[in-house]
């Protein structure tokens, strides 16, 4: 049953990162200072904060997909675990970038986030090369 815990996470992580957006888009738009914000919209933290946004919600949606994958297809149950578990990690990556945008903490959340999520879709990648249908077909 590897899967399920990717899609929760995933549609959860996505609806926390979707509200961040909103924060954004109000500091952007409609805070007091906005000007100022737009001013740096581009360097330093306000560049860092839309990043996170990014990869949270890219993370989120890899999650999902990851997940039903997970579900559907004929992956053996250390490869599963495996793959869910480090795709799971691999949303440290976003969390990573805001902690260190809002307290200064080093990059090391970053960094094993990066790292968890790309090992994840090599072993995802080479799994699925190595998939055969139960009519004994190679998968597409």
């Amino acid at each position: 049953m590897q899967g399920k815990k990717n899609i929760v996470a995933g549609f959860l992580f996505l609806a926390a990162f979707m509200v961040y957006g909103f924060i954004l888009i109000y500091l952007r738009d409609f805070a007091p200072g906005k000007e100022a914000w737009i001013a740096e919209y581009s360097v330093g933290k306000h560049f860092e904060s839309r990043l996170a946004h990014v990869h949270g919600n890219l993370f989120a949606f890899i999650n999902i997909v990851v997940g039903y994958l997970l579900l559907r297809l004929p992956v053996g149950a250390f490869a599963a675990k495996g793959i869910s578990w480090l795709t799971l990690a691999g949303m440290l990556m976003p969390l990573g970038i805001l902690t260190e945008v809002l307290f200064g903490v080093p990059p090391l959340l970053v960094i094993f986030g990066g790292v968890s999520i790309v090992a994840a879709m090599v072993w995802f990648g080479v799994t699925a090369i190595k998939l055969r249908l139960p009519d004994g077909g190679a998968a597409p």
